[in-house]
């Protein structure tokens, strides 16, 4: 289905209660033509009864002011002020769960068009998507820094305390446990966070190619430059250590 042969544009965009636009129409076009050029969006949205399903059987709806079949419907009629109201704070309150893709008649996925949104919401420097991210700061430092952010011996009360009583329910005898589990890495943090240079590098490599530092700087600039120096410092240590091989030969 191709988006870009027909247009089911309103009459009217936007909020019909608001004198004005939230953003220039340039600027909301913009928004929504890096949503709808996404490889993903065809896939996800393919039509809506307005039958409300989605929203009937979504977890997050039930506790937060948020409806999959909004979300659906905002795209399905274009509506553009709608949409970057949406990427606000609507989109965030998504467990990602896809459990209205398996209940859509249409075989919409309400959560793949909100994971499209997020990253266009990234993409932008929206302050949506900065809020919602500054608290991960330290996850993406390991994450990009290393490949892994948690490992096993981490879920223990003392680094999870905000979780409360509950946590008591995962502080399980985990060395006993882990006997059942062959692969021996991963287990710890001195293990999960011990990277090889070469795939460190490698990594790095990933990140910028794909784009992902360039989203980061939108949206952390200090985390962007605190990973930046540490990929610095491993790729000249890569390139010392190649040229030890090369003396050495």
């Amino acid at each position: 289905m191709s988006h870009s042969a027909s247009t089911r544009v309103q009459e009217f965009i936007g909020d019909p209660f608001a004198d004005e636009s939230l953003l220039p129409q340039e600027k909301l076009e913009e928004i929504f033509t890096d949503i709808q050029s996404d490889m993903r969006f065809d896939h996800e949205l393919n039509g809506c009864l307005n039958c409300g399903i989605c929203t009937a059987t979504c977890p997050a709806a039930h506790y937060y002011d948020f409806s999959p079949r909004e979300i659906v419907q905002l795209l399905w009629t274009e509506n553009l002020d709608g949409i970057y109201d949406a990427m606000q704070e609507k989109i965030w309150a998504c467990a990602q769960c896809y459990t209205c893709a398996a209940r859509c008649p249409f075989g919409n996925s309400p959560g793949g068009l909100i994971m499209i949104m997020r990253e266009t919401a990234i993409k932008h420097g929206m302050e949506s998507a900065k809020n919602v991210l500054r608290p991960f700061s330290r996850v993406m430092l390991k994450l990009i820094s290393t490949g892994n952010q948690l490992s096993p011996d981490m879920i223990n009360p003392e680094h999870f305390a905000d979780w409360g009583p509950n946590i008591s329910k995962v502080d399980a005898p985990l060395k006993l446990l882990r006997k059942a589990i062959p692969m021996p890495t991963l287990n710890t943090t001195e293990t999960a966070w011990e990277v090889n240079l070469k795939t460190s590098v490698e990594l790095y490599t990933i990140w910028e190619e794909t784009g992902v530092l360039d989203q980061l700087e939108t949206v952390d600039e200090n985390l962007f430059d605190v990973i930046l120096d540490i990929m610095d410092e491993k790729r000249e240590d890569w390139e010392d250590w190649q040229d030890e091989q090369d003396d050495d030969d």
